[in-house]
């Protein structure tokens, strides 16, 4: 059994067991989180659709731990005209473990 589910603004297909990183929770590293929106749940013929969400679904996740990415860097230049600007950047993950699909 599968869902699609949304968070943070981006749709992950997950599983059981399935361990991904997402963008930052505002939960304790050991805890369980919830996932309400659900996009779609089951498998084969059998998987239900939402629209947009699927009523009653819910995914139970553990929270395995916070890190953050890779630095992104953000360089402007100006020709000509000796100026240069250079920004750093690093986003803030969530790494969870899917425990439950009910659908």
């Amino acid at each position: 059994m599968f869902a699609v589910i949304k968070t943070g603004g981006k749709q992950y297909r997950v599983a059981a067991n399935d361990v991904l990183t997402i963008e930052k929770l505002e939960a304790e590293a050991g805890s369980v989180v919830e996932f309400n929106e659900i996009l779609v749940v089951g498998v084969g013929a059998d998987a239900k659709f939402g629209a947009p969400f699927v009523a009653g679904a819910t995914v139970k996740a553990e929270v395995v731990e916070h890190n953050r990415g890779k630095k992104v860097l953000s360089f402007k230049k100006r020709r000509r005209q000796n100026s240069k600007r250079i920004r750093g950047h690093r986003q803030h993950h969530t790494v969870v473990r899917i425990t439950d699909i009910l659908a």
